[in-house]
């Protein structure tokens, strides 16, 4: 028996130290590779700040970059509000057909990306609306809002009904007891939702090109069309600069919960 025990737990050893070998082997090549001193990322020619410094004046890489960041920030925000008080709005309804409203409101993300990327487009080209940062606010909003929905409807359930109805008895409007009691208590799922649909805004390639126009470009849209003529290191310190940006915030929250705990 303790044989038996044994051998699973070296299994499970195992087989985790492969998991997170195959999850971060390739960040770390990413970063180890964004000091190489040659351009070719297959072939290591020593340590070098060089690509660092040729990113900072790489005008179109870093408006690449700003273009995906006001993105992600407006279609997450947007994706916040429209997500809570769908959620919200679903939760306080007993219609027969709320299960079917239900699920056709997590459809965005159940739909192959490329098949909602050519939907868009030939809808916003029959709107006749230009093509660009508005259309892909539009696109990426309408994909990002089940993320908040489904998390703050998971948050509803636990909510205990009560709180609000006391909050009214004591003279509380509809609104009020919105902001001072529902909002409150589920503020992490519409903090996290948010946060997961801006790291997929930010990520999304394929409903982007669909829905861009030829003077918006963003990130993965520019490092797509690199893939043909070859990624330079530039890249690789982009990249670079952004987990290191993203493990500080993670660290700091961390920080701030655990001061908050005490």
């Amino acid at each position: 028996m303790k044989h038996r025990k044994r051998k699973g737990i070296r299994f499970s050893a195992v087989y985790q130290a492969v998991l997170l070998l195959l999850m971060y082997v390739p960040i770390v090549v990413v970063i180890v590779y964004s000091f190489n001193v040659s351009k070719n990322t297959t072939v290591w020619g020593g340590w070098t700040l060089d690509w660092y410094q040729k990113m900072a004046k790489n005008r179109g890489l870093l408006e690449a970059l700003k273009n995906s960041l006001i993105l992600a920030s407006l279609s997450s925000g947007a994706a916040g509000i429209i997500g809570t008080l769908g959620a919200v709005g679903m939760a306080r309804i007993q219609w027969k057909s709320k299960g079917a409203i239900e699920y056709i409101s997590t459809i965005p993300i159940m739909i192959p990306e490329i098949i909602l990327g050519m939907v868009f487009m030939a809808f916003f080209a029959m709107l006749g609306l230009p093509f660009g940062m508005v259309t892909l606010v539009l696109g990426h909003t309408t994909f990002c809002v089940p993320y908040v929905f489904m998390m703050v409807k998971s948050s509803l359930v636990g909510i205990d009904r009560s709180l609000g109805e006391a909050a009214k008895d004591l003279g509380a409007s509809e609104r009020r007891a919105f902001f001072d009691i529902t909002l409150p208590l589920i503020m992490p799922a519409v903090i996290s939702g948010m946060l997961l649909a801006f790291a997929m805004s930010l990520d999304d390639v394929v409903i982007s090109i669909f829905v861009t126009g030829a003077r918006t470009n963003t990130l993965p849209i520019r490092i797509y069309t690199q893939l043909k003529s070859g990624v330079t290191p530039e890249i690789n310190a982009l990249c670079t600069i952004m987990l290191a940006v993203t493990f500080l915030l993670v660290v700091t929250s961390r920080l701030l919960g655990s001061r908050g705990r005490r």
